[in-house]
Parts: structure tokens; C-alpha cells; sequence
């Protein structure tokens, strides 16, 4: 008898393309937790985003599978995205809750060097200065994002603005190029 949601991971081929997925982990993997908003610690990036954007991505680490997020690949709560296998173009709305707590997400993604991050505007604090300088590209996007609600509705804005980070070189030439309004860097 199945206990929660299967711990897998979903392959969406929109290209007709074959994909080969990943190994899948175990059930009971846990991934650090969201930021917590009143009853709820999912927040889901806007579809016009992705619109503005233009890209498919090849793997979400973060995703709760009810999301508008074009990713070929999405791995979900159980499924422990930080330290399951990365590959391709990755798109990462990483937990934004504790402390520090999006830290060890934006290190992976340097390191995997191909990727998209939408990070909280705060550019006094030393992950925020240490991580940001490591990216190809920044986009400090004007105004402030609302995320969706797992409901489906529109978020209230929230109390800081959004920057995305850019890892690598077809992933900045992307976020450079991008619909987005805000300043690049």
C-alpha cells in the first residue's frame, strides 16, 4: 500500500527527443523545506518567466510537480534534489527559508556550471556576495516577483525583490537575451 507520494522522478520529452533519467532514490529522502509563508512552504515561480526566458530546461531539483516549470526532468520533495545526480540545464528555485538555508543549492549549481537561479534580492549577506560573483550573469528584476500559491492564485508580493543567477555561458547568453525587465550585471 503506497505511503505519500511515488519517489521518483518524472521525464517529460517535449521534443520527442529520447531521455534517459537519472537513478531514482529512496522514498524517505528529504529535501530541505521552503520558506515558509503562512500554511504553506511551496511557492511556484510565474509561468511568465519561462515564457520570458524562452528555454526548456533539462532538470528541476526543486520541484513539487505542480508547477509551471519547463523541465525535462523534475525531482521531487522525496526524491532529495540537492543530492541527487545533476545534469544539463537546471533550473533552481531553491528553499528560501532558514538561514543560509539556500546556500548549499547555489553551490551546487556553480559547481554544476549550467544552470538558472531565482534567489531572494539581498545583496548584503555573504552567500549572496560569495555566490553572486561566481555567476556568469545577473538579472536584478524589476519590481518584485509573485510567486503562485500551491492553489493556484497569485502570491501577495513579497517583502524583497528577486535577482536570477546565471551559470555558464549558454544559461547567461539566455538570461541576457531574456523578456525579463530588470538590470543586467
Amino acid at each position: 500500500m503506497p505511503v505519500g507520494p511515488p519517489c521518483l522522478t518524472t521525464a517529460i520529452s517535449l521534443t520527442g527527443g529520447t531521455l534517459r533519467s537519472p537513478p531514482l532514490l529512496p522514498r524517505g529522502a528529504i529535501m530541505a523545506s521552503h520558506e515558509s509563508i503562512a500554511q504553506s512552504d511551496e511557492w511556484y515561480t510565474p509561468e511568465w518567466i519561462f515564457d520570458a526566458l524562452g528555454i526548456q530546461f533539462d532538470l528541476d531539483p526543486c520541484s513539487s510537480g505542480n508547477d509551471f516549470v519547463p523541465a525535462r526532468v523534475r525531482y521531487n520533495k522525496c526524491a532529495n534534489g540537492l543530492e541527487a545526480p545533476w545534469f544539463g540545464s537546471v533550473w533552481l528555485n531553491p528553499p528560501f527559508g532558514k538561514r543560509n538555508g539556500i546556500l548549499p543549492w547555489l553551490e551546487r549549481l556553480a559547481e554544476h556550471g549550467d544552470g538558472i537561479a531565482v534567489v531572494p534580492n539581498r545583496t548584503a549577506t555573504d552567500w549572496f556576495q560569495d555566490i553572486a560573483k561566481r555567476a556568469d550573469a545577473r538579472l536584478f528584476v524589476r519590481g518584485k516577483i509573485k510567486f503562485i500559491k500551491p492553489d493556484g492564485s497569485e502570491g501577495k508580493s513579497p517583502g524583497y525583490g528577486n535577482v536570477l543567477l546565471a551559470f555558464g555561458d549558454d544559461m547567461a547568453a539566455i538570461l541576457r537575451q531574456s523578456r525579463i525587465p530588470g538590470m543586467r550585471a
